[in-house]
């Protein structure tokens, strides 16, 4: 049968009840509005929760892990060695923290082309005195430059500059939590005490807030250099080295050989914040499942609305049979009923859809608790809207088979004998 015949039929059934045409689009338009809107909410509320940590942690951490030794003493004695040895209360070995050839290592990291950057690092357990009160904390040595380059350090730094934690001398940026602790503001002086037993005035030249209060009140910043002065070590000591790649999903590989090639210990991004990673995918999946079922409540919509239509039309669908259309022409005539409600419902859903959430990332969003964000979180990923699209069209179409199906198979005698 004529191909605009059938368009011509289906455009005139669609427009004889236009009402309930438009009832079932808004239906399909609703749901793929909200459908869009959802998913670009949760997944960008899922980046910024995960670049709280994610922001803040090496691609691969290159260090060296303080455990027992593998070989103990009673494994390479001469009348054990066939034995099965169990022993208790196994102390580490004589090991130290420092990365030995950290100078070399450095080198040949940021020489491999996978390679973003790296930086080094080395941690400082120390006591914060207040008075007679020492509040324990942890400073971490950085080299600013690449610590804001490859970690946005900067952007985390919410009073004072960061760079002045390399250019000022015996200086700290104290994690927000800690500076409320000790009432300290800027230009203040602080005492600290070293596990050594050393005590050292540092001044403070800006606040670090990570949006993690617990984090906030134990870790603090200071230069390589000045934490090196206060664990009395030398200028090439550091405790780990830093590395950003280029492909994040290159990280576990990058550690095994790293470790192997090195001989020493490295742990990938993956392995380090596995539970962020599951929150996020589960929180992701609960997104994808409200939109579905909201795509599948719309598709019954327009499947009841379908059959109405189709016991409304009997006396067309038995005229049109009677006058040489065939059961497929007829099948064809409200699948394309179907679809066309499918199409055009769910392109102005995604427009709407992609409007709300414009809507929403515009919308302030200020919170100390997180210095970095200023709106509420969108991610306009296109994947979102193909899916959106697609579901659309698949849902109107399942939606609209069977009707169709038994609109074909309609026997127009019986219907013209009926009346």
């Amino acid at each position: 049968m004529n191909r605009r015949l059938i368009l011509g039929i289906a455009k005139s059934m669609l427009l004889a009840r236009w009402r309930q045409t438009l009832v079932a689009a808004v239906g399909v338009t609703f749901s793929i509005a909200m459908f869009i809107t959802l998913l670009s909410f949760m997944n960008g509320l899922n980046d910024m929760l995960d670049s709280l940590i994610l922001n803040r942690t090496p691609h691969v951490r290159l260090y060296n892990q303080v455990k027992p030794s593998e070989n103990q003493p009673v494994n390479m004695a001469t009348e054990y060695q066939d034995s099965y040895n169990f022993i208790s209360s196994v102390k580490a070995g004589i090991t130290r923290q420092e990365i030995y050839n950290s100078g070399p290592i450095m080198q040949a990291v940021k020489a491999d082309d996978r390679v973003l950057g790296a930086a080094p690092k080395l941690t400082a357990q120390v006591f914060f005195n207040e008075g007679t009160i020492d509040i324990t904390g942890v400073i971490n040595g950085v080299d600013v430059e690449e610590e804001s380059r490859l970690f946005n350090f900067q952007d985390y730094v919410t009073s004072g500059n960061a760079i002045d934690a390399r250019n000022v001398a015996n200086s700290i940026i104290l994690g927000k939590g800690l500076a409320d602790i000790l009432v300290a503001d800027l230009g203040d002086v602080v005492q600290v005490t070293t596990a050594q037993g050393e005590r050292f005035p540092l001044k403070v030249v800006g606040y670090f807030q990570s949006g993690i209060q617990e984090y906030d009140k134990v870790q603090c910043y200071a230069s390589i250099a000045t934490t090196q002065k206060l664990l009395g070590k030398p200028a090439n000591y550091m405790t780990d080295i830093q590395v950003k790649l280029h492909d994040l999903n290159q990280a576990p590989a990058v550690a095994r050989e790293y470790a192997q090639l090195f001989g020493i210990d490295a742990e990938d991004i993956q392995t380090a914040n596995a539970q962020f990673e599951t929150g996020s995918n589960i929180r992701s999946l609960i997104s994808y499942a409200v939109g579905v079922t909201l795509l599948v409540v719309a598709g019954f919509g327009i499947f009841n609305i379908l059959n109405m239509m189709i016991y409304e039309k009997m006396d067309s669908i038995a005229i049109l049979k009677a006058t040489g259309f065939s059961g497929r022409d007829v099948n064809r005539i409200f699948l394309l009923i179907a679809m066309s409600i499918g199409f055009f419902g769910g392109m102005v859903g995604l427009v709407f859809g992609f409007i709300f959430s414009v809507i929403i990332d515009n919308i302030p969003f200020n919170t100390a608790a997180l210095p970095t964000i200023e709106t509420y979180p969108i991610n306009y990923s296109p994947v979102f809207y193909l899916i959106g699209g697609s579901f659309s069209l698949i849902t109107t179409y399942l939606a609209g088979f069977f009707p169709a199906r038994k609109a074909s198979k309609v026997d127009p005698v019986e219907i013209i004998r009926g009346k």
